[in-house]
């Protein structure tokens, strides 16, 4: 009896300890880091994937982030299951939180979202959970480095993948679902916070709509490069507005386009893109790389730049101080 109780305490420690581990926490200067990579379109059979586990494994090795995210088009070839694999497996190494939102591509391949969902979800440090369709919509705290208040938020959301209705062709759209669940949870959290928004960054795969009209506006030029027309979904759902009637999201980072990753601003919102994370498996005219973005406790804004392959810095800039 007294080896069962051990036990029960043991496994009650460990999982203590595990949650507490999980745990995103700004450090005691103030900062929290977050990797972005976006597209990388591993495809098992091709040597060039291997240029996107290079990408991670010095990325990460450079920029010691407090966080990774993946942007979606993760794993675009069969078996899907193996290159799944050579990513998990490099991320467990590494020992890092993760989140991931899926692509358009992603279930295309041999497995589905629900599978997929399985995979990353079962790995270590994965901060993913699962629901019905794939991947829940996440609200990630970011915690205080004074207490265990949270001081920040990460959104890491699915953007879908093509469009349900017959007679609208092209991308998906985030569901009124999710924009309501967006709208609840933002709400509880500034409610919480005294009625203050907390600073907060969003990330899922497919652009906004409004993303070409960050571009295009006159009052800010954009940071980085724009090689592509934009291509988000033909039906605007409303999901930008309800950020901007929300008063949290400061920035939203996407991927999808591959030779786009430009940063631009649309009435106090930052509208962005990773960096093209993978080798020549799929279309790509521009060096692959990753999005660094770095948190200040306290503050409303952040401070960003793209690392490349070669090891080189591209696009240093701040937010909102550049686009004021």
């Amino acid at each position: 009896m007294k080896k069962i109780h051990l036990y029960i305490l043991l496994a009650l420690f460990l999982f203590i300890t595990g949650a507490h581990a999980q745990q995103l926490r700004f450090h005691k200067d103030g900062t929290f880091k977050i990797v972005q990579f976006t597209d990388t379109h591993v495809v098992p059979d091709k040597t060039e994937s291997l240029k996107a586990i290079k990408l991670i494994n010095e990325t990460i090795d450079k920029e010691h982030p407090d966080l990774i995210i993946f942007s979606g088009d993760v794993v675009t070839g069969k078996p899907a299951r193996q290159g799944w694999k050579m990513v998990l497996s490099t991320l467990e190494q590494k020992g890092i939180p993760f989140c991931i939102a899926m692509g358009n591509h992603d279930p295309e391949q041999d497995l589905s979202r629900s599978e997929i969902a399985d995979l990353i979800t079962a790995t270590n440090r994965s901060l993913n959970k699962k629901d019905t369709k794939g991947l829940c919509d996440m609200a990630l705290e970011v915690k205080s480095s004074k207490d265990n208040a949270a001081s920040a938020l990460i959104y890491c959301m699915d953007s879908n993948d093509y469009s349900k209705i017959d007679t609208v062709k092209g991308y998906g759209w985030f569901s009124f679902d999710q924009i309501q669940w967006y709208r609840q949870t933002s709400a509880q959290y500034t409610l919480k916070n005294g009625g203050k928004p907390l600073p907060a960054l969003s990330f899922f795969h497919i652009p906004l709509p409004e993303f070409f009209q960050a571009y295009k506006n006159e009052r800010n030029s954009p940071v980085g490069k724009r090689l592509e027309d934009e291509c988000p979904a033909s039906v605007n759902s409303g999901m930008f507005a309800s950020m901007l009637e929300c008063g949290d999201v400061m920035g939203v980072f996407v991927g999808h386009d591959h030779d786009n990753d430009y940063l631009a601003s649309l009435h106090g919102i930052a509208l962005g893109y990773g960096r093209f994370s993978g080798g020549k498996t799929t279309y790509i005219n521009i060096q692959n790389g990753a999005r660094i973005i770095t948190l200040k406790e306290g503050e409303r804004g952040f401070s960003t730049y793209i690392r490349l392959l070669d090891g080189s810095e591209i696009c240093s800039t701040t937010y909102p101080g550049t686009f004021k």
